[in-house]
């Protein structure tokens, strides 16, 4: 059943749903093209979110995400948020693991946050092997040598949002070495350096 220019209609798009599932359209106009379009205009600091995961192997696996949907909710409690994929490894691992840690990478890691945003990438272990880093004090997750900034938090909240979940975190720690290195951005589709 099509509604007036060709489009599903909201009654159509709900019956093939399942009986326990609501479907929210797009709004009308708005393509996920043209939508990735918008907010590819919108610039973006690039962070290595990591966790350590205890239960893979007998050593456990440290496991890494590049995220650039990352950023501070409040500064009493001291709380910041991550948007991870739903049904990603980090997904998965930090419903489980409360404890994660994010390092705020520089311009000169443009190669490390490439290699954990990789589709179909090989293992975590393989790809930390050549990478300077160090677990967390507070948290046992990877700490990236030469990042601008970490945090080490601890999950308070996990928010569905759509085909993502926000991950509202505890700082429990942070770091903030001194250095002239300025950040990793994220800009129409490219990792560039600010300025």
């Amino acid at each position: 059943m099509r509604g007036r220019g060709g489009r599903a209609s909201v009654h159509s798009v709900l019956q093939t749903t399942q009986p326990h599932e609501t479907a929210i359209p797009h709004s009308e106009g708005v393509s996920a093209d043209e939508f990735r379009a918008a907010l590819a205009r919108l610039a973006a600091g690039v962070v290595l979110v990591t966790a350590h995961d205890p239960e893979h192997g007998p050593r456990g696996e440290d496991v890494g995400m590049t995220a650039t949907a990352f950023l501070s909710v409040s500064l009493d409690p001291p709380l910041v948020m991550v948007s991870v994929r739903n049904d990603s490894r980090m997904d998965d691992l930090l419903e489980r693991q409360p404890l994660w840690a994010v390092s705020v990478l520089s311009e000169s890691q443009r190669h490390v946050a490439g290699r954990f945003a990789m589709k179909g990438r090989i293992s975590d272990r393989l790809l930390f092997e050549d990478i300077p880093h160090a677990p967390g004090t507070a948290t046992g997750a990877p700490l990236v040598r030469g990042a601008l900034s970490t945090l080490e938090c601890r999950t308070e909240q996990r928010v569905p949002a759509g085909d993502h979940t926000l991950v509202i975190g505890r700082v429990l720690a942070a770091t903030a070495p001194s250095t002239e290195s300025g950040p990793l951005t994220y800009f129409k589709g490219k990792y560039r350096r600010l300025g």
